[in-house]
């Protein structure tokens, strides 16, 4: 358990994942709204991802860890599913889904204690602390929302620009 001098800290580090979430939010629908439905779901190979594909993965990975994991809701999280779909979902259904996720995130980290950011968690077969679900959620949202990034980039040739001032 956090000692009660770190609650600053630890509510900073809530605080500070939940407007990065918002972030790669953001970026992926912009991404999205460029898009067709055929590139959403497009795959330059059988072993690769579309961002259907990683846009469901993402909603998977952060139900399981922070939703269920953190928030106790029920985990029934299908993995391989995420990356089995072939146009599975309209674009504003995944982007349905991922607001959807995002929020749920953001309404478990709300209400979450800042002095139990060193609790353990039991989260997709791992022994955790609560802030290490929180830091692997938001690093691999960081991750596949760079991943959809790229891949929107080279379908459009576009730059998003999403750092002009």
């Amino acid at each position: 358990m956090a000692a009660v001098g770190d609650s600053a800290v630890s509510a900073a580090f809530l605080e500070k994942a939940q407007s990065l979430f918002e972030e790669y939010l953001g970026k992926i629908e912009a991404c999205v709204a460029s898009l067709t439905e055929e590139q959403v779901w497009w795959r330059p190979n059988p072993e690769s991802n579309s961002i259907g594909n990683l846009m469901l993965h993402l909603s998977g990975n952060a139900r399981q860890w922070i939703v269920c994991g953190l928030g106790n809701q029920l985990d029934n999280r299908q993995r391989q599913t995420e990356f089995d779909a072939r146009d599975a979902m309209s674009r504003e259904q995944l982007l349905e889904t991922i607001r959807t996720t995002v929020s749920d995130v953001r309404a478990v980290l709300d209400s979450f204690d800042p002095t139990r950011v060193l609790d353990q968690h039991h989260i997709q077969n791992y022994d955790t602390t609560a802030l290490d679900a929180i830091f692997h959620v938001t690093e691999h949202f960081s991750m596949h929302t760079g991943q959809i990034i790229l891949i929107t980039k080279q379908l459009t040739a576009h730059d998003l620009r999403f750092y002009d001032l």
